[in-house]
Formats: C-alpha cells, structure tokens, sequence
C-alpha cells in the first residue's frame, strides 16, 4: 500500500456471513464502493454489497475478478483458505496476511505461537498420530479434545476423562489432527479486539466479560471495571503481544479464560472482528467494523472509547421455534425488543432460522450497568431465551 485507500475507492471482503454485513455497512457509511465473494448468492454480506461475486474461496476466476475490483481486501471469517489470500496478496493489499490466518486455522500452530509470545495457556498435547496418542500424559485430563481445524461455536470439541474416552473420541473425530487440552477451574471467560495498522499502530476496544452456553457465545457485558485492573492489564498485555508477535495487521480477536485463582490463561485467537465486539457499533466512539476499515485502507486507527454501560444478547435461531412443537418456525415478537428505546435490534438478514444459528443481537444501552443488565433480562424471557436469571 502505497498511501492510504480514501472513499470513493472498492474494498472487499472474504465471506459473507453477517461480519461481512457489518463491515459492508460500515464501509459503505464512510463513502467506500464494496465487493463480496461467497459461494451463496444470498449471502447476507452480498445482499447489501455493491458487488457480489458468487464464487467458491478457491476459484481462479472469482479470485481475480475480487482482485481486479477491489483497491483492498479483507476476510470475515477464519476459515476462508489461507491460499486464497495469499493469491489476492499478489494482486492487491490484503489484510491480515494469510500467514497470520494460517496460524489461526490451525490450533496447534496457534498454541505454539502462544507459547512463542510468552502468552500462557492450557496444558496441551498436539495429537496427530496413533504414537502420539500412546504417548499422552494422564496429566492433561481430563481435558477437551479439539480438533486443530474447522471447529468453531463448540464444534469439533468432545470432553473426555480418561484415556479410554480419549482413545475413542479422537477415533469418532475419524483420526483427524487434534489438540488435547487440560480442562481447568474456570471463573469467567472475556475477550480483548484489538486493531492494528501497517504502521504497527495498536489500540484495543475496552474488555469484554462473555457468557457461554453450548459453546456459543450468549451474553457479553462490557462497562467500566467490569474486570479487575490487574486482569485487564495482563489481557490487554497478552493480546497486543500476541498480535505484535504475528505482525498483525487488520483487527483480531484473543480470547481468554479466567481461572478461579484471578489468573488468565489465552484461549484462541480469531482474525477478525467477533460476536463479543459487536457492542462496539452501538457503544463506542469507533466500532470494531470501522476499524477493520481504517485498517484495510490505511487510514489512522479511530478512537476506542466506551459512551454507556453496554450488554450484547445474542439471538439464535432457537427462538424461531420457542413456542410448541406444533408451532413450528415462527417469527419472534420484535416489539418485546423495540418498546425498549434503549434496546439495539440487529438482524442478520439470514432467510432461514436454525437452532443455534447466529440471526442477530440485541445491544441494550443504558447510564448504568443495572438499568442495561434489566432491560437484557426482561428481552431474554419475553423473547423465551433461557439464562436471564444468570444475568
């Protein structure tokens, strides 16, 4: 990149999922042209884009023609192939790298970087063949097998407690490579989104405190102090570390653990914007999405600040499908959202509902963390989403 990439000029993205969307959105408010490869030609990113180019990750001819429209790319999702990236990055500026995608896809690598940055994690053994798995220490469980690549919203994760259960977990996993972490005394789980330019310019979003259910992101409460400092700092810390390790450029997601001691410990890493920041586009000063697009196009990093007390619920396709089973899918009662003037309703634009599908979110703003932690509660059970009493 030779200066920055101003409006008026076509960025890109990689997927078309509703991160896709957002950044679409956001780029096309700041005066962007925009394009969007994916497969499905009703993709919610190419729904809304300039541009949409219906083509698989790896195809020749789709890749050249992103490249050929686009001033800069970018990717929305882990999981589009590292080659594909680094095709485009011989064509035009590409962020991230796909060497910093590489390492994400692929837990082993992550983990091996983690440990490369200082950066702790859990116990871990790389499983990849049957001598490996003869070789496994009995200290590492009981622990959580993953699978090194394509598992993501709990997916590809199976706990196990012995080594028998090990033995034919990796086996119903069909052999594929592995990794075997220690399962360890969980308190809390949060995540830091930082961005980071070219110019090795870093700033970080405020830290996030997320709720699980099912291995998919329910709930995330971001407001002052939602962290002890000392927490805060060694997240913030580990983060950039991580990033600066990788000569990171775009914004990146790190998630960690918090165990029962205080102590952290680094989950994984996403290399784009995630479902814990999407707080951001209601919340603060810059959103997650526009930094992604200040980053793409060269431009200085936008200011990080946090306006109000904010709790992000995520709406699944479950809700769909609250009600009897002779029901069937049903269209949620969005004014149990919008009679709330503080409440935030995002749809994702996706035709059809699916439990555990991602559909949407709801960002409940309010002058106190209260006031945001009752509005959330009251839109969970009138939306019949579970777990509003844990808030």
């Amino acid at each position: 990149m030779s200066g920055p990439i101003l409006p008026g000029a076509t960025l890109g993205v990689m997927g078309g999922g509703q991160l896709g969307r957002m950044f679409i959105h956001a780029a096309q408010r700041m005066g962007y042209f925009t394009a969007v490869l994916d497969p499905d030609a009703a993709s919610p990113a190419g729904r809304v884009s300039h541009h949409h180019i219906v083509a698989a990750y790896l195809d020749a001819p789709g890749l050249g023609q992103l490249a050929e429209t686009c001033d800069a790319i970018t990717t929305e999702f882990e999981n589009v192939p590292a080659p594909a990236l680094a095709r485009l990055a011989a064509y035009t500026t590409v962020s991230p790298a796909a060497a910093s995608v590489a390492i994400a896809q692929d837990r082993a690598a992550e983990k091996a970087h983690f440990v490369a940055c200082g950066v702790p994690c859990a116990p871990y053994a790389v499983l990849e063949t049957p001598v490996q798995l003869a070789a496994i220490d009995e200290a590492l469980l009981p622990g959580i097998l993953k699978t090194s690549r394509m598992g993501y919203d709990g997916k590809g994760q199976v706990r196990v407690a012995t080594y028998a259960e090990l033995a034919q977990a990796w086996l119903d996993l069909k052999g594929v490579p592995c990794v075997l972490e220690k399962m360890l005394p969980l308190a809390a789980e949060c995540s830091v989104i930082v961005a980071r330019g070219a110019d090795g310019q870093i700033v970080n979003l405020p830290i996030q405190r997320n709720l699980h259910r099912e291995g998919i992101l329910a709930v995330t409460e971001v407001y002052e102090e939602n962290m002890p400092p000392a927490q805060v700092a060694s997240a913030l810390a580990a983060a950039k570390s991580i990033a600066n390790g990788l000569d990171y450029v775009g914004v990146l997601c790190v998630e960690f653990f918090v165990l029962q001691d205080g102590s952290l410990v680094v989950n994984e890493i996403a290399p784009r914007p995630h479902n814990s920041g999407h707080y951001t586009i209601d919340a603060c000063v810059t959103s997650q999405f526009e930094q992604q697009v200040r980053v793409v196009a060269g431009l200085p990093l936008g200011g990080t600040h946090q306006h109000v007390p904010a709790v992000m619920v995520n709406l699944l396709g479950d809700i769909w499908f609250a009600g009897s089973a002779s029901d069937g899918e049903r269209e949620p009662d969005w004014m149990q959202v919008l009679r709330h003037p503080q409440a935030k309703l995002h749809l994702y634009g996706k035709a059809h509902p699916r439990h555990g599908r991602k559909m949407g979110h709801v960002t409940c703003l309010a002058p106190t963390l209260d006031e945001a932690l009752a509005m959330a509660r009251a839109i969970k059970r009138d939306l019949g989403i579970g777990g509003a009493d844990d808030l």
